[in-house]
This record gives C-alpha cells, sequence and structure tokens, in this order.
C-alpha cells in the first residue's frame, strides 16, 4: 500500500496529499481479504458488494467475454447503486430519465474508484461502463456489451431475476443500477447466490407495460419492449436517420416525423438517450425497502403506482403487424400507435439465428405449426432447422426433419433481403435463393417477423 502524508494549503483551503509511490519490487497481493474489499466498495459509494470468482459455473457463458476485454481476470466486484424509487414512479419520464443518467454516471465513478484504489494497491482491475459507451462497432455482428451485469449480480448474491427480466435486490428492489470490476486476483471469500427469489409474481409489470413485452406465463417479447423503451438509442436513432434521408423535403420529414419527435430525439443527443416507459421497473412492489404499501393495500398501491402509468397519454412505437400492435390496440386505445421499421437488421448469418428468438412474434405465429430447413451458402456456410408450433419457435443446427419448405441462399443475399436491401423476387431469378417447397409457408414464416 502506499503511504501519505497530509499538509494543509491555506491559500488553496485544501488538503494536500503526498504519496510515497510503491516500490517496484513491493509484492503484490495475491488474494484480497473479502472484507477489506467490501468496505473499499462501499467507501466509494456502493450501496450493496458482492464477489465472484471467474471460475464459477454459472457465468460460463459469459466467461470468455470477460477474458477477451480483461485477459488477467481471476474474480469480479459485483455493485449496485440505488435509485430514487418516486423519481423512476413519475409519470413524467423526464424525471425517470434524469434518475436514471444520473445514477448510472455515478456507478460509473464509483467503478472508477474503486478501481483506482485497487491499482494504488497493486492490484490490476479493469471497470467497463455501467451501460454506454459500449462497442458500437459490433453492433449487430455480435455483441455490444463488454460485460452483462445482471449474470453476474445473481451469481455475487445482490439479487435474482424477476419476471420483467431486471435483477430485484432483497433489500432495495430493482430499483437500482448494476456495476462490475474484473480483477487480476483472487478474493479471500466468495458470494453465494441468494436462496430465494424476491420477485413477488404480482404482475404488476405485466399489466404496466403499455406493449405487453412481459407475458403473464413469463415470457418475454424482446422486440415489442426494444422496438418501443429503446426507441431514442441506437437502433431507433438509426431508423430516424433513415427517415430524414428518405424524405424529399421538409414537409414531407414533418409527414413523417413529428414535431414532438423531432425535438425528443434533440433532447436525447443532448441529454442521454430517453426510455420511453421502464414502467416494469416503476410498478415493481419486491424488496424489503419497498414493499410495504403494497402489503399495506395492494389496490392503493396499484391506483398511486400502476394506474397513472396506464392512463398516461402517450406515443407508443410498434412495428405494423406485431404483438405489440396488437397488445395498444386492444389495451390502451387511449395511446398513439407510431408505426416504425424493424431495426434489429443482422448483419451475420450466426447473428441472424442468435436473434430471430428475440424477434418473434408468438400471437401472429397463431396456429402456424411449420419446419423450415435453411442452407446458407457463400461467405457464411451454415445448415439450420427452424420449427414453429404452438406459439413457439426453436432453432436446431443441421437440418432436421422432414421440412414444409427448403430454402438454400447466398448469405448477403439473404441478409441484405432482411435488411430491405435486395429485392426477393431478383434473388429468385438470379438463382442466389432457392426455394423447394410451397412458397405460402415462407408468406406464414415472414409473418413471425413483421419489419
Amino acid at each position: 500500500m502506499n503511504s501519505h502524508t497530509t499538509t494543509f494549503d491555506s491559500r488553496r483551503n485544501v488538503h494536500i496529499h503526498t504519496k510515497t509511490p510503491v516500490s517496484a519490487t513491493a509484492p503484490v497481493p495475491r488474494v484480497l481479504d473479502a472484507v477489506w474489499l467490501r468496505e473499499l466498495c462501499l467507501e466509494a459509494g456502493a450501496d450493496d458488494a458482492g464477489f465472484v470468482e471467474l471460475a464459477r459455473p454459472a457465468l460460463a457463458e459469459e466467461r470468455p467475454h470477460i477474458e477477451r476485454a480483461f485477459p488477467r481476470t481471476r474474480s469480479l466486484i459485483s455493485f449496485v447503486l440505488r435509485m430514487n424509487r418516486d423519481n423512476v414512479r413519475s409519470p413524467a419520464r423526464s424525471v425517470a430519465n434524469a434518475e436514471f443518467h444520473h445514477t448510472g454516471d455515478e456507478v460509473n465513478s464509483v467503478a472508477r474508484r474503486i478501481t483506482a484504489a485497487l491499482e494504488r494497491a497493486g492490484v490490476r482491475a479493469l471497470n467497463p461502463p455501467m451501460a454506454f459507451p459500449m462497442e458500437a462497432d459490433r453492433w449487430m455482428t455480435e455483441r455490444m456489451w463488454v460485460v452483462a451485469h445482471k449474470p453476474i449480480a445473481v451469481a455475487a448474491g445482490l439479487g435474482h431475476m424477476g419476471i420483467h427480466r431486471n435483477v430485484i435486490h432483497p433489500r432495495f428492489g430493482n430499483f437500482v443500477l448494476l456495476g462490475t470490476i474484473l480483477v487480476a486476483a483472487e478474493i479471500s471469500e466468495y458470494s453465494k447466490e441468494l436462496d430465494y427469489n424476491p420477485c413477488l409474481t404480482c404482475k404488476l409489470c405485466v399489466a404496466a407495460c403499455p406493449v405487453g413485452a412481459i407475458g403473464a406465463d413469463g415470457t418475454f417479447n424482446f422486440s415489442s419492449c426494444y422496438t418501443h423503451n429503446y426507441r431514442e438509442f441506437m437502433g431507433g436513432f438509426a431508423d430516424w436517420v433513415e427517415a430524414i434521408a428518405d424524405s424529399r423535403n421538409g414537409l414531407d420529414y414533418r409527414r413523417r416525423v413529428k414535431d414532438s419527435e423531432s425535438v425528443s430525439t434533440w433532447q436525447s443527443l443532448g441529454f442521454g438517450p430517453n426510455y420511453k416507459a421502464a414502467y416494469c421497473m416503476a410498478v415493481c412492489p419486491a424488496g424489503e425497502d419497498v414493499i410495504g404499501p403494497y402489503l399495506a393495500s395492494k389496490k392503493d398501491f396499484a391506483d398511486e403506482v400502476m394506474r397513472p402509468l396506464q392512463a398516461k397519454r402517450e406515443p407508443v412505437y410498434v412495428i405494423r403487424g406485431s404483438d405489440a400492435e396488437a397488445h395498444v390496440q386492444k389495451r390502451y386505445p387511449h395511446k398513439t400507435v407510431r408505426h416504425v421499421r424493424n431495426s434489429l437488421r443482422p448483419r451475420s448469418i450466426a447473428a441472424l439465428l442468435q436473434g430471430m428468438p428475440l424477434t418473434f412474434q408468438r400471437q401472429a405465429a397463431g396456429k402456424l405449426e411449420a419446419t423450415y430447413h435453411f442452407v446458407f451458402m457463400g461467405s457464411e456456410q451454415v445448415e439450420a432447422t427452424v420449427v414453429i408450433r404452438s406459439g413457439e419457435m426453436t432453432i436446431e443446427n443441421g437440418l432436421q426433419g422432414r421440412p414444409n419448405i427448403k430454402v438454400t441462399a447466398d448469405s448477403e443475399t439473404w441478409l441484405g433481403f432482411l435488411a430491405k436491401e435486395k429485392n426477393l423476387l431478383w434473388a429468385l431469378l438470379a438463382r442466389r435463393v432457392k426455394l423447394r417447397g410451397n412458397p405460402k409457408w415462407l408468406l406464414a414464416f415472414g409473418r413471425c417477423f413483421p419489419s
């Protein structure tokens, strides 16, 4: 550790800390004391912290990404910062978004302070951002985020995932933001997962979501949530830019984009991307510090917290033909449906197959029961089987079973067709795409993935 001497400079009214540099031969601790490390995290501003060994089986899928970012990683620090609940619950989403952004900035600051303290102690560490910035050059080819904070927080005993796909801390509920630090050292004692899930399965999040992204049966429609809640993030921003490019003049642009939407996009560009809803977090009553009013009166809690969000008149962004569109029209006729394009355009076959479960629309699939064989040629040579049955979709490697239709396609051509950059009829005539079977099955397939 560094030694310090402190003096007082009356001219600047500040304390000056003079540090004695660590000797180049000073021993680096091989095992960090867990009690000392937890105290360090709390003093740096964390509200809670836990530790996980990189070798934890629960992190097997995360391990390659962590090692890619910081090969020396041996342990992970997971920590949380509380948000102010009434801010997150406010129907004025500017209040909620300011809370998200301020807390997110503080998460990054806390992570940096912890990392700096470890570095001064001779321990190498890396603190990836809480959210943005991310590795944007990987957009729609592989995952952008350096670390997935949620599974690490769960492994570190800081909560469990609720049906709304947010981590619920046992005390603070889901009113937390998460941070992670990669550490090149072992820790004397690691945290254990909670032996219970704080989620009450009260399904208030199901009722509050304006696009029906959270199913009462626990299913989750990623595309619906992403399209509306993240309208002014990433893909939604790209769609807005394309709306400008497609417009003939200012008048045509105003036909496509309302003035309030232009101003909202400016606000997101100037002050940080704004979430359109996040109502699932707002209404969640779980957590020891949160649950009291809900237990006192579930009706009063719903009237005060949930119903103002449901009653709010607002635009809701959906893809035409999606389950979200049907949900808004049925449940929230007082909200304004705004049709937008699907901005999840994969740029590799691997990303396509990985992303299909995220964009599949269960309700739009209806009673469809079919098996599809896909054979991709060219730059990516892949064979896959897609089965749609009873509103569910599965993907298997290779060609399995007897298909209703077989699609053989050049990889780049197929991806271009999905991105509306290439014409399917041209691709068929040019033999870049070949079909064996009744084309009606391909049309039915397309209805499950509206764009």
